[in-house]
């Protein structure tokens, strides 16, 4: 039975909005407990699992026998572990571009970017979302690992998925304000913002900032005043924070030199005083589940605008043939 889910930590009507957002959901059973915990506790406002991930199915039972979960879809073009791999649910061919010799996920973004065919790209990103349905989640968003949804070669893609299954996606109104782009080198700002442009178009929020884990902080720096100095940073508007929280156990097999980055960040979540500390800062906890109602009312809004619109034409044109044929019995 899943853990009754408390209040988000939060300072509602703050002008500063923030999606306290796990990501790597489905990669390794402690990243699923993590988030189970952290989302029971109200420290952890949302998530997004990786559907490829061999842990993929133990989130999937969990967010169907608890739909009040807020859980999207970590859209998966990357393998990034050195021998804990995953692949596509597509099973293509070497020539989609999307695989190595041994059939996995590129490790990085630029191998990514550079060889797999947009069409195989779609299709891949496609599956993931069915599949996540298929399970039972309650799709709330999508999200992109490692950042490669984002680039250039399939941002289009990535928005087009979220307009016709109407979810909203992450992006930021600026590549800088992005901080996970350290995997998109070499994109630059004018390619990122027509993304952004496309996504505004389609009627998405648009976030201020994403921020991330602190993964560069060494395990002799105390990890508290790290993330106290994020969380005091956040400015006005819609902030993403992207957490990377794991339950220690087979992590500190997958990634012995790191682990500790993910298992920290988790036990600093759990900790009383934390939260506590976290409750009383000027800051308005959201979810995605939200955002995606706000989308989809603003969707079905703007179509039965159309509706009406094309209805309004429809009789304008109709009473304009009308008068013609009077004037025309008139005429004669």
């Amino acid at each position: 039975m899943p853990a009754e889910r408390r209040p988000f930590v939060n300072a509602a009507g703050s002008s500063k909005r923030i999606v306290l957002h796990e990501d790597d959901v489905g990669m390794c059973h402690g990243a699923n407990s993590a988030f189970l915990e952290l989302s029971g506790l109200g420290v952890c406002s949302s998530g997004a699992v990786m559907v490829p991930c061999p842990w993929f199915l133990e989130m999937a039972e969990s967010a169907a026998a608890n739909p009040g979960l807020d859980l999207g879809v970590h859209l998966t073009l990357n393998s990034e572990k050195q021998h804990y791999k995953w692949r596509p649910l597509t099973a293509p061919s070497r020539a989609a571009g999307l695989t190595d010799e041994f059939g996995f996920l590129w490790p990085d973004v630029a191998t990514t970017r550079r060889k797999a065919v947009p069409q195989a790209v779609e299709a891949e990103l496609r599956a993931q979302i069915d599949t996540a349905y298929r399970a039972g989640i309650d799709v709330t968003h999508l999200d992109a690992h490692m950042g490669a949804a984002l680039s250039p070669e399939f941002c289009n893609i990535y928005i087009k998925l979220g307009l016709e299954y109407q979810l909203p996606v992450l992006l930021t109104k600026t590549l800088s304000a992005y901080s996970p782009n350290d995997n998109l080198v070499g994109v630059t700002e004018e390619a990122f913002q027509r993304g952004v442009a496309l996504a505004r178009a389609g009627g998405f929020a648009i976030f201020d900032a994403a921020i991330q884990t602190t993964w560069g902080r060494p395990r002799s720096r105390p990890i508290e005043p790290a993330y106290k100095a994020l969380i005091e940073g956040v400015r006005e508007g819609l902030t993403f924070f992207c957490l990377h929280c794991n339950a220690p156990g087979e992590l500190e097999l997958i990634e012995p030199r790191s682990a500790y980055i993910r298992t920290e960040e988790y036990e600093l979540f759990r900790d009383q005083g934390f939260r506590d500390w976290l409750a009383a800062q000027p800051i308005d906890v959201i979810g995605m589940k939200p955002l995606r109602e706000e989308l989809r009312a603003a969707l079905s809004a703007g179509r039965s605008s159309t509706t009406a619109r094309g209805n309004n034409a429809g009789e304008q044109r109709s009473a304009s043939a009308k008068a013609r044929k009077a004037a025309t019995r008139s005429a004669t």
